[in-house]
C-alpha cells in the first residue's frame, strides 16, 4: 500500500493536481512496480500564509510517501531519484523546492478493507 501526500501554496499548484499526481504515479510504477489503479494521492494546498518556507521559493512542493515497510535501501533510492528527474524538469522546480519523505510502517499497522493489511494478497510487490 502507498499513499501520497502532496503539500504546497494553493495559489501555485491548484489546478495542477492531476499533472503532478501523474508525475509521481509513473515514478511509483516505474521504481516500485505499482498498478496503475492503485493511485491514492492527497493534495493538501495551503495559503500563503499558511505556508512558511524560508529559503524556498513559492513553487516549494513536500511529497511523503507513505508505505509499508519492506521495500529496499535501492528501491527507496532508485524512487527518489526517479521524483527529482521526472518533476524538476516537468514543473520547473529546483532542486531546493522539492523534498521528499519515504514514510514506512509494517502492515499490521493499516487497516484495509476491514482487516490488518498484513492479512491482505497484493496485486504488487513490496519486498524490492
Amino acid at each position: 500500500m502507498t499513499q501520497i501526500k502532496i503539500y504546497g501554496r494553493r495559489d501555485v499548484w491548484d489546478g495542477r493536481q492531476r499533472e503532478v499526481s501523474d508525475l509521481l504515479h509513473a515514478c511509483l510504477r516505474e521504481a516500485w512496480r505499482l498498478p496503475e489503479d492503485k493511485r491514492f494521492h492527497r493534495f493538501l494546498l495551503l495559503d500563503e500564509r499558511d505556508w512558511i518556507c524560508p529559503r524556498r521559493s513559492e513553487r516549494y512542493l513536500i511529497v511523503e510517501v507513505l508505505c509499508f515497510t519492506g521495500r529496499s535501501e535501492e528501491a527507496k533510492r532508485a524512487l527518489i531519484g526517479d521524483v527529482y528527474r521526472r518533476l524538476c524538469p516537468a514543473l520547473g522546480l529546483d532542486a531546493d523546492d522539492l523534498e521528499l519523505t519515504i514514510v514506512e510502517m509494517p502492515p499490521v499497522n493499516w487497516g484495509i478493507r476491514g482487516v490488518p493489511a498484513d492479512e491482505l494478497t497484493l496485486s504488487y510487490p513490496v519486498e524490492l
